[in-house]
């Protein structure tokens, strides 16, 4: 299995066992539970940083520096079905903040919604994801387009 479908595979596993995270911080000191991102890194590095659960600016430095991380929470941003936010990092250059989409996703109440997504429904976007990036890895020539 490709590295981004095990990432988000494993990420699903880890909140189902542990509990998802939609308070302050990335991790709760009280809990098991883990935010949605935080669950990803540990996936992906099998680390868990104590800053999770107590410096919110150093946790968002360290996933965005984990390469695979960052391919796997790009992938769930995907499969979501909406828009990241941009964040403006020059003038007149804006990118996608992936973390703050997924994260944002798995806490808040969409709109005409009633309330935030369930963590099983977090757990299915989660695996939607892995099989859309399996799918993807197993067969690459439909992603690309010829110049021909």
């Amino acid at each position: 299995m490709p590295a981004t479908a095990y990432t988000l595979n494993r990420a699903a596993h880890i909140i189902s066992y542990r509990g998802l995270h939609t308070g302050e911080q990335f991790a709760s000191a009280d809990s098991s539970a883990l935010d949605i991102a935080a669950a990803i890194y540990f996936a992906a590095e099998n680390n868990f940083p104590d800053e999770f659960y107590t410096d919110e600016v150093t946790s968002l430095e360290i996933i965005a520096a984990s390469a695979d991380t960052m391919a796997a929470i790009r992938a769930l941003s995907a499969a979501i079905g909406t828009e990241p936010p941009t964040t403006e990092i020059t003038p007149d250059h804006d990118v996608p903040d992936y973390i703050e989409h997924v994260c944002h996703w798995a806490m808040t109440t969409p709109i005409f919604g009633t309330q935030p997504p369930a963590t099983s429904e977090v757990i299915g976007a989660l695996l939607r994801a892995a099989t859309a990036a399996d799918s993807i890895t197993a067969f690459p020539h439909q992603t690309e387009r010829s110049a021909a």
